[in-house]
């Protein structure tokens, strides 16, 4: 029996997203942009990645996301990272990170809180994405980012503290 090809969901096409998608796409990771912004999700920054020119909310559960799909939030616009990452947790995501700093994440369990998302599906969130290499560029969060994907996917403790 195959493993299904893990796939990885990148929500908001942003300056990270941009080295980010090869390097997925090297490690043989099936790649989605998701991002309503038409001036940032475009062919001529991401090549022929498939693009979902919808709101996280309307395009999420047509992607099936199953427990081979990893969801990265990256837009660090809370009308668009809020409800992916509400869809993204209602799911069988294997694995769900967000961009942000310890304080932006806060701000953001509390708004995801009032919203009804139980306290025990915010702990899933990755959040600052990504393994703490120091990184200083974007090649380098998008480096952290898919080690800590592949971590969580082997069954590796990413805890933070």
């Amino acid at each position: 029996m195959f493993n299904p090809t893990t796939r990885l969901i990148v929500i908001g096409a942003v300056h990270i997203a941009q080295p980010l998608v090869p390097l997925a796409r090297a490690l043989g990771v099936e790649v989605v942009i998701v991002d309503p912004r038409e001036a940032f999700a475009t062919e001529e920054r991401f090549g022929d990645t498939k693009i979902v020119q919808e709101w996280p909310e309307e395009a999420l559960p047509a992607l099936g996301l199953d427990a081979s799909t990893a969801v990265a939030v990256l837009s660090h616009d809370k009308k668009i990272d809020d409800p992916a990452l509400i869809s993204a947790l209602r799911s069988d995501a294997f694995y769900v990170g967000a961009l942000g700093s310890k304080k932006t994440h806060a701000k953001r369990a509390e708004r995801l809180l009032a919203a009804g998302v139980p306290p025990a599906d915010i702990a899933r969130i990755h959040a600052p994405i990504g393994l703490d290499i120091g990184a200083l560029d974007v090649s380098e969060i998008a480096l952290s980012i898919m080690t800590e994907i592949a971590a969580v996917q082997r069954g590796k403790d990413v805890t933070r503290t």
